[in-house]
């Protein structure tokens, strides 16, 4: 008997696709998947920026704040002193704004406020407690924070990346500065303004309260691809 001399069909999948095609296709699938995910973005995070500075400061109550008190809440941080006169861009008025803004979002996520003076000399526990009650600053949830010179320089130059230096006449020069910090201790947004916007306050704030409500399960997963796409508001 000769050889059949017939080439050999190619194994189809279901009568269609030849198999290789047909593995092919499955291997495309998740990269046209990730694509699209980049693409449309349908889930927006804000970004993870960097961990935030570990911290050990005295508040207006003469009591000890690190940043370990904090975990598991939002902070909005700022960088002050309390002999900023009419003519400075003093940044506890923007705490305010974000205050009013958050209260409005009804955020189910705890928010502290922190203003750290890089003045300790002049700012002490009693001054920052004044200074507090002339704001009308609530003590429970507003800490007005100072320390070690050496230590608010590195918190606040070098892990907060904000400006600020002090005159040879004894003032201060700094650039307005609001950093919202995660519950995890990580940096997630800038405000390099006076004068923070309400409208993105509030629109920050929900981007982070759903990351948290989605935080578990499937859900998760597509949190982390929101992330790894960079999948970031303008």
């Amino acid at each position: 008997m000769g050889l059949s001399t017939h080439a050999q069909k190619p194994t189809r999948f279901g009568g269609g696709l030849p198999l290789s095609k047909y593995w092919l296709l499955l291997l495309a699938l998740p990269v046209l998947g990730a694509l699209a995910f980049a693409i449309f973005q349908p889930i927006q995070v804000l970004p993870r920026i960097s961990l935030a500075p570990g911290f050990s400061f005295t508040d207006q109550h003469g009591a000890r704040l690190t940043s370990d008190d904090l975990r598991g809440k939002l902070v909005y941080y700022t960088f002050m002193h309390t002999g900023c006169d009419a003519n400075c861009a003093q940044t506890v008025q923007g705490l305010k704004v974000i205050q009013q803004a958050v209260d409005e979002a009804g955020s189910s996520v705890p928010v502290e406020f922190v203003a750290i003076s890089f003045d300790p000399q002049r700012d002490t526990a009693e001054r920052l407690r004044h200074f507090a009650t002339e704001q009308g600053l609530d003590g429970e949830h507003w800490h007005l924070v100072t320390g070690d010179p050496v230590q608010l320089k590195n918190v606040i130059g070098a892990g907060f990346g904000a400006y600020y230096e002090q005159t040879d006449d004894g003032a201060f020069r700094f650039d307005p500065m609001y950093v919202l910090v995660d519950g995890w201790g990580i940096q997630r947004a800038f405000y390099r303004t006076p004068m923070p916007d309400p409208v993105r306050i509030v629109r920050d704030i929900n981007f982070i309260t759903k990351e948290l409500e989605n935080s578990e399960g499937l859900n998760r997963l597509a949190y982390e691809a929101a992330h790894l796409f960079l999948c970031y508001p303008d």
